[in-house]
């Protein structure tokens, strides 16, 4: 294992064609790419990890709930089509948890508004582009187990909290 952090990352930050719609969202920024260089990233993701295709119809977090209720078991996440998604996101949140802790990642960078990833926002279970604060099922997941979850908008901020490396 590289001596320095280890960070868990999105797949799709790191320009792995792994959303729903079978794109990308690579992040080219000049922090990333020195984890990259040292060998800290550690590269999921969650939807993928639990199974799902690669294109998928698009999923939500059901009746405007968060991830943190879907690990609860409070509430459910639907695709498109109606189909309850569910238990391959509290896979892949599993699979990035374990990977997260076998690795020794303290933190992780996530794509924001994802229904797995999202750390700042998630769409509302409406599929109308509308957008609320909360988390995704992976978040929440990473989160509920001392992991420190960051958005690409908050890298700075992730940066800082590995000042001691």
């Amino acid at each position: 294992m590289p001596a320095g952090p280890r960070i868990l990352v999105s797949a799709c930050l790191l320009g792995q064609p792994v959303r729903y719609d079978g794109s990308a969202k690579t992040l080219l920024h000049p922090l990333l790419q020195h984890w990259q260089q040292n060998g800290w990233v550690v590269s999921l993701c969650p939807e993928r990890a639990g199974g799902m295709p690669t294109p998928r119809p698009a999923a939500e977090i059901a009746n405007g709930l968060s991830g943190r209720d879907v690990v609860a078991g409070q509430a459910l996440v639907r695709d498109t089509t109606g189909a309850d998604v569910t238990a391959p996101f509290l896979d892949g949140a599993q699979a990035a948890l374990a990977l997260a802790q076998q690795e020794g990642c303290t933190v992780a960078l996530l794509i924001d508004g994802s229904p797995s990833c999202g750390s700042l926002t998630i769409y509302d279970g409406s599929f109308t582009g509308q957008k609320q604060a909360g988390e995704g099922v992976t978040a929440a997941l990473l989160r509920q187990n001392g992991i420190a979850v960051f958005a690409p908008a908050d890298i700075e901020k992730l940066a800082a909290s590995l000042s001691s490396f």
